[in-house]
């Protein structure tokens, strides 16, 4: 019995729209990030380099964030949170 083989085509990889669509920062977020409108992408990015910069990664749980008093204020005031826990509490502070 023969096996018919499908062609494997490569298609390119769509990105999405909304990660590349600047969004504005508010006074909060812009003091880690900066106030200029960026991608989202971007601005995690930016967030991430803070975090290390300042050593604020937990460092026996690596999926933990230690909040200084800049991100205390983005992270409504919890002294903890997780990496997935952050970037909905980041989403509050984007200005729409």
């Amino acid at each position: 019995m023969a096996t018919t083989k499908k062609s494997k085509t490569a298609e390119p990889k769509k990105t999405n729209a909304a990660f590349l669509k600047p969004v504005t920062p508010d006074d909060k977020l812009a003091a880690v990030v900066g106030t200029s409108p960026l991608p989202r992408t971007e601005l995690t990015s930016k967030l991430w380099t803070y975090i290390k910069e300042h050593k604020l990664q937990d460092e026996k749980k690596k999926t933990l964030i230690n909040a200084d008093a800049k991100l205390k204020a983005i992270f409504d005031g919890k002294g903890q949170v997780t990496m997935f826990e952050m970037n909905k509490l980041v989403n509050n502070h984007i200005k729409k």
